[in-house]
């Protein structure tokens, strides 16, 4: 394929270093078109144009490239780095981009002498430290807030220089007399005694905590050998408020410390990622981010993409990941940890638990701001699931009811775009099936719905239904095969017992996830021809019984015997009634005729 294009592309490939590096995609307009990242440059970027992609987007931009730019790298990681970099910088047309326009809080420890503690939402380069970002704030204020009330810090801006306070340029504040300062302004606390203060905020805000308990555990025992009760007391109080914060902050065991864990979910279009940093148990820092795919990423560089982005705007060091997959991709100094039973594996399913959770609130949400990309998604997935080769914007179902072959009938639903259509519904009198045949049911309603459907010139459905198993879904394909309608529609039928699907011409069948959207849309089809159908055959079953018992007696019209069923409930409690009763209800006449016709078929009898 590679000679369809032109020379100066085809020279290009036949020059590129088998070398770790970064290529670049530019149009005719010399418009950045992509970016991406390779262990092997030739192997890759030869990889576009020697095969025909599945996705139009790919084959597309693919068809745009007219020149390709390459940066060699000394190593893949150095690779990755590099693409992030400019994907960020330039926002190439087809690269996955993350969909996060907000602005996080940051805790800020200043870079000055007797430091200040405060939140921000302005990262600089200022010499300062800088811990986060936390995408909750609520989360970070009540961080604020057990700081605050363990180390009381000064919130003044004055510059606290020991010439300053040896001059005494300064008084106590408010805040000293409250207690929220000790005033190392005038000299009432020294540096060393606050900078104490200052590590166990950092070790606290880090996640290492029991750091902390175990120095104010020190400093309480002697405070206590030097009989210092009230200090000591101070201390205790401290150290419960950090232990009542651990507790509550405590997921799993505390030796899982220092790790990253993700976990991914997507759908088509997006990708979604849920981060946990944990530190000695604890999730010290927690958020799920969306990443908008543009060609078709597969989970593994969807999931190699979001690392890296969050390590980077986390400033993440960790030795250990915890991931559901290993990538191929390997960080340096870092290593994968695919969990599968004890704490670990309940951490990583935590994290599922809160992507999926995430996930199922955002389409929530789009089905309420843009209900027709909503239903575009799910259609998509309906494809994807089912290995349609179109949306099944129209499904119709089929289920069969009867009572030992009585009163046998079947219903269709119909579903557009995922919802119920039920002015489009139809259900059928079986005629030809004698007996209790379900089989041969579905083969006579299959064959009359689509026989007419072609005769009237009337839309196929993308997508049939079938209440049942393999004897179901078999019926229903001989009637499509006889009507030469086998590969224009999808068929499929799902089984009562454990939602299997089955399709034509497959032994096993497929197990969709229990909380996946088409299995839900398929079920709902399922439920409704079965509503539909069992509601048809009462009144079919009425109408027989009430035809069979009333409407035999001379004289008495289907209204006069409705009205005696409305009162008396049934044909039984009729043939009870006395003449009186029959009487106020239908009248002399009427009543006599029912009267009589019940007590000569007694006599009979």
């Amino acid at each position: 394929m590679i000679e369809t294009f032109s020379e100066h592309i085809q020279s290009i490939l036949k020059t590129l270093p088998e070398s770790p590096g970064v290529y670049r995609y530019y149009d005719d307009a010399n418009n950045l078109l992509y970016v991406g990242k390779a262990k092997n440059l030739k192997k890759r970027v030869t990889s576009y144009f020697s095969k025909e992609h599945d996705t139009f987007r790919l084959r597309l931009m693919v068809k745009k490239i007219i020149d390709i730019k390459t940066i060699k790298v000394d190593t893949e990681m150095d690779a990755l780095i590099l693409e992030n970099n400019l994907i960020k910088s330039l926002t190439p047309k087809y690269n996955i981009m993350l969909r996060d326009d907000k602005t996080y809080p940051w805790i800020l420890i200043k870079n000055e002498r007797f430091p200040r503690v405060f939140s921000t939402r302005q990262l600089k380069k200022d010499g300062a430290e800088y811990f986060g970002p936390f995408p909750s704030s609520t989360t970070m204020f009540i961080l604020l807030d057990l700081i605050k009330q363990l180390y009381p810090l000064r919130t003044c801006s004055f510059d606290l220089s020991q010439e300053n306070i040896d001059k005494h340029k300064f008084k106590a504040c408010l805040e000293y007399s409250i207690g929220n300062c000790k005033a190392p302004c005038v000299g009432k606390q020294t540096l060393q005694d606050y900078n104490e203060s200052i590590l166990h905020i950092r070790k606290i805000i880090k996640g290492d905590i029991s750091f902390a308990i175990r120095d104010l555990k020190r400093l309480m025992l002697e405070h206590a050998e030097k009989l210092e009760f009230e200090d000591a007391a101070t201390l205790k109080k401290k150290i419960e408020l950090l232990e009542k914060y651990q507790s509550k902050s405590v997921i799993v065991h505390p030796s899982i410390t220092d790790t990253d864990v993700f976990a991914i979910i997507s759908d088509e279009k997006t990708a979604y990622v849920n981060y946990f940093k944990v530190m000695n148990g604890t999730i010290i820092q927690a958020q799920t981010l969306e990443f908008k795919k543009k060609l078709d990423e597969t989970d593994e560089e969807m999931l190699v993409f979001a690392i890296n982005e969050i390590r980077l705007r986390y400033n993440s060091l960790s030795k250990e990941i915890f991931v559901p997959f290993e990538p191929e991709l390997q960080f340096e100094n870092a290593k994968y940890v695919v969990p599968k039973i004890g704490d670990k594996k309940h951490l990583l399913d935590l994290c599922f638990k809160n992507v999926e959770a995430y996930k199922r609130e955002r389409e929530k949400q789009l089905a309420i701001i843009d209900p027709e990309r909503h239903t575009d998604r799910i259609m998509q997935q309906m494809m994807k699931d089912l290995r349609m080769k179109e949306e099944p914007r129209r499904i119709e179902g089929f289920d069969n009811s009867n009572i030992q072959g009585d009163y046998a009938v079947s219903a269709m639903p119909v579903f557009i775009d995922g919802k119920p259509a039920k002015k489009e519904y139809r259900h059928y009198n079986v005629k030809t099936v004698v007996g209790p045949d379900d089989f041969a049911t579905m083969e006579e309603v299959i064959f009359r719905r689509y026989s007419r459907v072609i005769e009237e010139g009337l839309p196929l459905p993308q997508l049939i239904v079938i209440d049942g198993g393999k004897g179901q879904l078999g019926a229903a394909i001989m009637s499509l095969r006889k009507l030469n309608l086998m590969g224009k529609v999808t068929v499929i039928g799902i089984a009562k017992r454990l939602e299997e699907i089955y399709f034509p011409g497959d032994s096993i069948p497929m197990y969709l996830d229990k909380r996946s959207e088409t299995l839900k849309i398929i079920q709902h089809i399922r439920d409704e021809a079965h509503r539909f159908g069992i509601t048809h055959h009462r009144n079919k079953r009425s109408r027989e019984t009430f035809k069979t018992e009333l409407s035999e007696i001379k004289g008495i019209s289907d209204k006069t015997a409705q009205k005696l069923l409305t009162e008396l409930k049934s044909v039984k409690h009729i043939k009870e009634a006395t003449l009186a009763e029959l009487n106020a209800i239908i009248g002399n006449s009427k009543a006599s005729l029912v009267y009589n016709f019940f007590k000569d078929q007694q006599e009979s009898n």
